[in-house]
């Protein structure tokens, strides 16, 4: 999501300086840029960045690290007196609002700022290497030197862990790497479910928006002779190989990129979609919000015309976005029949994720009542 045109310019001691603006969130540049360093108080650097002022850091690396923490526990910091503000009327608009008060937290953690030489090399004191991060995030460098947020920086360093680490797949018996922007197969309930499905065929299946190619291998290891994973995002395409290739299914498995489907007709074609409508607001939420529930739409649209004679088509798919008010059992419902389709079963699995279960989380009524399901979907007669 970052605009390579964009720019950021500051002032150091009556210079103007200028240099490559970075956001994986796709915010713009801030208008209003300070220096700050040790010296600059916690206190101070939280009001700012509430104003929207970016600190570009001056000072040692570890030092922008504590600021940092101070800014969250700041941000986090719950008011003395209980709020007189209303409680949300339903859970659609305790979504919104916390969506609101998550983007307004991340808007406000991501105003300080580091510079990156141009060969994404820290000049800062006690800074590490994050280099190899921003390769595997950003690209090959170029001769620009560049900014980003501390807070960006980071989640890259996560995301590097991540993909040397691999999440552990228990269907599979093997470990998925994840690749930065590329959402990571974490939740184990739909990949079970995929596991467990009685297979229609083993000649074919095509897998649509296959992320990390998680689904597409586990087919593939359920016997399945030949997989087309599909995607038409960069990183999601160069991870679903990569992890092909680790996995030593490349003969089985082809990753094509394709805006949901490749040519030809499968037995089984299988869509875990983003389980939310709405506008995504960063790389790794195009994974979880699906704007206009558009791949949701368009996979049950195209589903019958893609699907051999007696094939079936298997969406995956959470209906927390039903306990949200976000979409209604009706509306999918509604979308399956004019696509043409029937369900022929529905296997449903509960979630296990500690958000299930906390009770202080805003949205605990919804999470606490999600399913998500297996939709085996067949064309009507």
């Amino acid at each position: 999501m970052n605009d390579p045109q964009a720019s950021l310019s500051w002032q150091d001691n009556d210079t103007v300086h200028t240099a490559r603006w970075r956001s994986e969130s796709g915010w713009p540049a801030p208008r209003r840029v300070v220096i700050a360093d040790d010296t600059t108080p916690a206190d101070t650097a939280y009001r700012l960045a509430c104003e929207g002022t970016a600190l570009l850091w001056h000072g040692d690396f570890q030092n922008a690290r504590q600021l940092l923490q101070a800014l969250m526990r700041r941000v986090d910091r719950k008011p003395a007196k209980p709020s007189k503000q209303r409680k949300p009327a339903s859970l659609t608009e305790a979504f919104h609002l916390h969506r609101q008060a998550q983007a307004q937290r991340a808007r406000t953690l991501a105003m300080l700022l580091i510079p990156l030489d141009a060969d994404y090399g820290i000049s800062l004191r006690r800074a590490p290497d994050l280099r190899e991060a921003c390769r595997e995030a950003y690209g090959e460098p170029h001769a620009q030197a560049s900014v980003a947020s501390l807070r960006e920086l980071l989640g890259l360093v996560g995301a590097h862990e991540w993909r040397k680490k691999g999440v552990e797949i228990p269907a599979l018996d093997a470990r998925i790497h994840p690749h930065y922007g590329v959402f990571s197969p974490v939740r184990g309930e739909y990949v079970d479910l995929v596991a467990q499905a009685p297979l229609p065929a083993k000649t074919l299946a095509f897998d649509i928006g296959t992320g990390t190619g998680v689904l597409a291998a586990l087919l593939a290891k359920r016997g399945v002779q030949r997989v087309i994973g599909t995607d038409q995002d960069a990183r999601a395409l160069a991870c679903a190989r990569d992890n092909i290739q680790r996995l030593g299914l490349s003969r089985q498995v082809e990753i094509l990129e394709a805006d949901l489907f490749p040519a030809g007709r499968a037995p089984l074609i299988v869509c875990n979609p983003p389980w939310l409508p709405g506008k995504p607001s960063s790389a790794l939420e195009h994974a979880v919000y699906d704007p206009d529930s558009r791949m949701l739409r368009g996979f049950l649209a195209g589903l019958a015309e893609h699907l051999a004679p007696g094939g079936e088509g298997w969406l995956i798919l959470s209906d927390f976005a039903e306990h949200l008010g976000l979409r209604s059992r009706e509306s999918l419902l509604g979308w399956i029949a004019d696509a043409g389709l029937a369900v022929r079963d529905r296997l449903d699995i509960r979630p296990r994720h500690g958000k299930a279960r906390d009770a202080d989380d805003p949205l605990h009524a919804a999470r606490s009542a999600e399913v998500t399901s297996l939709w085996r979907l067949v064309a009507k007669d």
